[in-house]
């Protein structure tokens, strides 16, 4: 074996390991992660003040009745065996029983998700081109009429209710103006017609051929997606804006400039690349607020999303729907913030330790 030979396989070796690395601190931090999530949601269930064994057994039951019901839900038990009961049967996908309908938690849940997932997928990539390409235009010309336009939107989209702007976007976009659809995923006619196959309806439209389908769902979709867009656009456009006014200054721009670079190469070329770990960052925060359930958009648009399921289970006290979707939503967070320091480890490798 050569010297070049054995440099390269110690290449790959280091490479290899610090590949492994990252996955083990990836992995570590996810479980870290998601133990806390049980054991937080665990401390809901004792610090609540609805008291399970009464909604089973009711306000008049017997003392008999009551401490047998207890015994066998396991309330019984000391603090430590009922936890780790409790997270053995979430780690199996146990949710457990919603109280106002008698459904398994996780079915309700498999239902309701797709819903949310779609409307900030939507939501987020409207808001991320929005955002980047406003943050771009407020930080070229700084002081100017489109920074003070950039910074006005910002200045809104922090300060403005989403519910009021969703009712806004009703009354006008849809009772008026007939621009979009109104509340929900779909109209009954095509809804009742669609096969289920994702749960995802502008995907499941497309796949059924039904171009007015597919139409209807867009319409649905376009005006929630745009209300939450619009603050995600907000919170993005600023940190882009701040971020390019940062680089503008630095040696390698003033560098480019000298050598007559023009203003799209030096955005493009230099300034993006050192900034897109921040922006990745930004975005994937932002995504996984909307993952969370955007509750007022869901309840104002009657989109049958995880916002709008745990709307109505705080509203019946169903304490086994609320720690559910909590779970799936903790969950969701975890994984994207997880996932956001493995990008922006293999994107920017100095904020890797």
């Amino acid at each position: 074996m050569t010297s070049a030979d054995s440099a390269a396989n110690s290449h790959y070796r280091s490479r290899a390991v610090a590949a492994g690395f990252v996955l083990a601190r990836w992995l570590g931090s996810m479980a870290i992660g998601i133990a806390g999530l049980i054991f937080v949601t665990f401390l809901f269930t004792h610090l609540s003040s609805i008291d399970p064994v009464i909604r089973v057994v009711g306000d008049k039951a017997s003392p008999e009745t009551y401490a047998a019901a207890k015994a066998a839900l396991g309330l019984d038990q000391p603090f430590v065996v009922q936890f780790v009961d409790y997270a053995l049967k979430i780690l199996s996908g146990d949710l457990g029983t919603t109280w106002s309908t008698g459904q398994p938690v996780l079915s309700d849940l498999t239902r309701a998700f797709p819903a949310t997932f779609e409307l900030a997928t939507v939501a987020i990539i409207i808001g991320a081109i929005a955002g980047v390409g406003l943050g771009i235009l407020a930080g070229l010309w700084p002081g100017g009429w489109r920074d003070m336009a950039v910074r006005l939107l910002s200045l809104m989209g922090y300060s403005v209710p989403i519910f009021w702007l969703g009712l806004l976007a009703l009354l006008f976009f849809y009772a008026r103006l007939h621009w979009f659809g109104g509340p929900g995923r779909q109209d009954v006619l095509y809804e009742l017609a669609t096969e289920h196959v994702t749960g995802l309806m502008l995907i499941d439209t497309w796949l059924s051929g039904d171009a007015d389908a597919f139409r209807d769902a867009v319409s649905h979709i376009a005006l929630p997606a745009l209300v939450l867009a619009f603050y995600s656009t907000a919170g993005i456009a600023r940190l882009t804006r701040a971020a390019i006014l940062e680089e503008l200054h630095k040696e390698y721009v003033i560098t480019a400039r000298a050598k007559g670079a023009s203003q799209f190469r030096v955005v493009f070329r230099h300034i993006l690349p050192n900034i897109r770990a921040a922006i990745i960052t930004v975005i994937a925060l932002s995504y996984a607020v909307l993952l969370e359930g955007a509750v007022f958009t869901e309840t104002v648009f009657a989109w049958p999303g995880i916002g709008r399921y745990l709307t109505i289970s705080l509203f019946a006290s169903d304490m086994p729907a609320i720690l559910g979707g909590t779970l799936v939503i903790g969950v969701c967070f975890v994984t994207l913030n997880a996932l956001t320091d493995v990008v922006v480890g293999r994107l920017d490798p100095r904020i890797n330790p």
